[in-house]
């Protein structure tokens, strides 16, 4: 049988050179296609956050969308208020200071009738307490009566009553002290004369 050609060197060296690229080709498509893995491993992120990000801005954009309202909200009531509170106000500013003036024109007058009252007060709070005094001077006994009025000045009478009054017991007393100096002079003079009453008028 014939044997078959045995291979050439330059066919061996072309295989040898076409095996080569073959594993390169496959060592850069690996890493191409892990480039490609992180590439869209990290898109992917990406995505998340944009989705996160897209999120926390609508939220972020429907608060600031209430929040607008809530102010407009604010400045009309605010403004209605001006409107309609600010003239309340005022009207009833000038009511209450039309008021404190006329107050103001009539406390001079309220002053006066205040004395007056306390002076009529006060008088018959005089006239009650000098009622009181004369109720319990009449409740009085005579001779104590007399005795306050002869002997102190707390008696609720007139020093007119007063000086007669004294001038009587006065009288009186000296008629008295007379009386007894008198009847003292006559038993002396008997007791001198030896002179028994009841001998004298039996003889």
């Amino acid at each position: 049988m014939e044997q078959p050609p045995a291979p050439s060197t330059s066919n061996r060296t072309s295989t040898t050179s076409d095996s080569h690229y073959a594993g390169n080709l496959e060592s850069v498509y690996e890493a191409t296609t892990r480039r490609a893995q992180q590439y869209e491993a990290h898109m992917k992120d990406l995505e998340v956050k944009l989705a996160e990000d897209l999120s926390n801005s609508r939220a972020i954009d429907t608060h600031l969308r209430d929040l607008m309202e809530g102010l407009k909200h604010t400045q009309q009531r605010s403004q209605s208020a001006l409107a309609s509170t600010v003239p309340q106000i005022m009207h009833s500013l000038r009511h209450d200071l039309t008021a404190l003036d006329t107050l103001g024109e009539r406390l001079p007058e309220v002053g006066r009738q205040i004395t007056d009252i306390r002076n009529v007060y006060d008088s018959g709070r005089g006239k009650a307490v000098d009622l009181m005094n004369a109720l319990e001077w009449l409740n009085t006994p005579v001779p104590l009566r007399l005795r306050t009025v002869i002997f102190t000045d707390e008696a609720p009478v007139s020093v007119r009553v007063k000086a007669l009054i004294r001038l009587l017991f006065a009288l009186v007393f000296l008629a008295c002290a007379w009386i007894a100096w008198i009847t003292l002079r006559g038993a002396v003079r008997a007791h001198r004369q030896r002179l028994v009453w009841g001998d004298g008028l039996m003889s």
